[in-house]
């Protein structure tokens, strides 16, 4: 029941994260919304949720992980709720911001209780992969159920199965989970919390802020300038505190260390490649938010598919191997998309985005588990913290840096295919203008004065646009590839753990 009710608030977590993007459209011609405001619709549910994940998983440790996981899910229902009722685009992001402080206590006291449910390492293996495929359900299934909810309802509904979930989940946890914590002396560590807090939301504002403000605006700079003082304090009082929330000489490892890096690096290049095929199919193909929904149910599919089947391949073969073969293929997949063009056809583009899929399907879990097993079990609160906080980050610095990649490389490319379109010198300077004003959302509405002009200007931004995605899909493959030789050299193919078999006291 535990790891049930650990695998049902994961999912019910990562619902809202990519499904909320589906009615942002809505949203914004509903509430009358600015560009600034509906960016802030998801940049609240993450900013929160990347801050506050490890003092969170401190939380667990010390005072109860079931109270930490009831309390997130209880956020995260007053956030669905606020949602559901805001009448304006302020408290829409006010209800994400309380559903994403939510999500940050569910991270990781989901991943501490699988952990202390299952000291054995076959188990917590099997355990770990049933997790990421209830994390992988949730991306799957949030843009197409939202995507069905806006073309029939209104957009308040799509926070309904999020609420309604959130409120089972807690009657059933109230009853059936038992309380456990770490076996240590409660100690906050007021001073890296605080720390860790201010260079997680300074590293995300600035990323968030850089894609639309300029990565050069004064915002921005100071934004990274905190961010990288405030990290630099907080290692210096890690490494005095008594009782650190992160003891930095856990980075000793080199399992742990290559778990962090290549967590970053997976999560950055997936999710920012998603967000590039999403605007891919949206602005080239003129493909719907249901439609884009399905397209991309395989990059995210498989990992509810493979999900079993993964957890005993990681027993067999260990997860060093399988996260290395799942990074390599991933990567594969990742450059196959060079070969894109703005005609590309739905059933190759499907059969890529699985490929893609594949591989993430495969290394996903085993990177959750490397993560895991590489601390003890009284500190799988951290550890879970940990691996949350770094796909978070990951996460959110993908749609900013890859955005930002679309719209620069567009833009460069643009006039030469213009030229090369057959438009009169004034309708190219007409489509420039606009491109360069609005950015490449432009060509959802570029029109021109006939039908043969708009046709030759959306074919010259959709060969611009197809020029940016390669770029992107060059970024995310090599950014998987590098992330797979870190995982050889640091994590091996045969990972095992010293603390796999070794339990540990816990007090219930």
């Amino acid at each position: 029941m535990t790891i049930l009710l650990a695998c049902l608030g994961v999912f019910a977590s990562y619902l809202p994260v990519v499904g909320v993007a589906v009615a942002l459209p809505v949203i914004q011609q509903a509430l009358d919304a600015s560009t600034a405001g509906l960016q802030w619709v998801t940049d609240a549910f993450i900013l929160p949720t990347a801050a506050l994940l490890l003092t969170c998983g401190m939380l667990g440790e010390l005072y109860g992980r079931k109270k930490v996981y009831l309390a997130g899910l209880t956020l995260f229902c007053a956030g669905s709720l606020v949602c559901l009722t805001a009448p304006g685009i302020v408290l829409v992001c006010v209800g994400q911001a309380l559903a994403g402080v939510g999500a940050a206590a569910l991270l990781p006291s989901t991943l501490a209780l699988i952990s202390h449910v299952c000291p054995d390492r076959r188990k917590r293996a099997r355990a770990i992969a049933l997790w990421t495929a209830s994390l992988g359900l949730g991306l799957t299934l949030g843009p197409v159920v939202n995507g069905v909810i806006v073309e029939h309802l209104s957009w308040r509904w799509i926070f309904l199965p999020s609420l309604v979930i959130g409120v089972m989940i807690v009657v059933v946890g109230m009853a059936f989970l038992k309380e456990s914590r770490a076996s240590r002396d409660p100690h906050l560590d007021v001073p890296g919390q605080l720390l860790a807090i201010v260079a997680i939301t300074g590293l995300v504002y600035g990323v968030i802020e850089g894609g639309s403000a300029g990565w050069a605006s004064p915002a921005v700079i100071a934004a990274f300038l905190v961010a990288g003082a405030a990290f630099v304090a907080f290692v210096v009082v890690e490494l005095r505190s008594p009782c650190p929330m992160l003891d930095m000489r856990l980075f000793g490892s080199r399992a742990f260390s290559g778990a962090a890096f290549v967590m970053t690096v997976t999560l950055f290049a997936q999710v920012g490649l998603v967000f590039a095929l999403s605007e891919y199919f949206g602005l080239v193909h003129h493909a719907s938010t249901l439609d884009i929904g399905i397209r991309l149910l395989a990059l995210n599919g498989f990992t509810v598919l493979l999900g079993p089947l993964v957890g005993r391949l990681m027993n067999r073969t260990g997860p060093g191997l399988l996260l290395v073969t799942g990074l390599v293929i991933s990567g594969i997949g990742a450059l196959c998309v060079c070969f894109f063009h703005a005609s590309t056809d739905t059933g190759t583009a499907a059969l890529v985005i699985a490929v893609l899929g594949v591989g993430i399907a495969l290394a996903m879990a085993p990177i959750t588990t490397i993560a895991m097993n590489s601390l003890p079990r009284r500190l799988a609160g951290t550890a879970g913290a940990a691996n949350s906080a770094l796909r978070q980050i990951g996460s959110a610095l993908g749609p900013a840096v890859f955005g930002a990649v679309l719209t620069d490389r567009t833009l460069a490319t643009l006039p030469a295919h213009l030229a090369e379109s057959g438009l009169n010198p004034a309708d190219q300077g007409q489509v420039g203008g606009v491109v360069a004003h609005v950015g490449i959302q432009a060509g959802a509405f570029l029109r021109l004065d006939t039908p043969t002009a708009t046709e030759r200007a959306l074919s010259a931004y959709g060969a611009s646009f197809t020029d940016a995605l390669h770029m992107c899909a060059l970024v995310s493959g090599i950014g998987m590839l590098v992330a797979a030789a870190v995982a050889l050299v640091l994590i091996g193919v045969r990972n095992r753990s010293p603390h796999d078999a070794t339990p540990e006291p816990a007090t219930a």
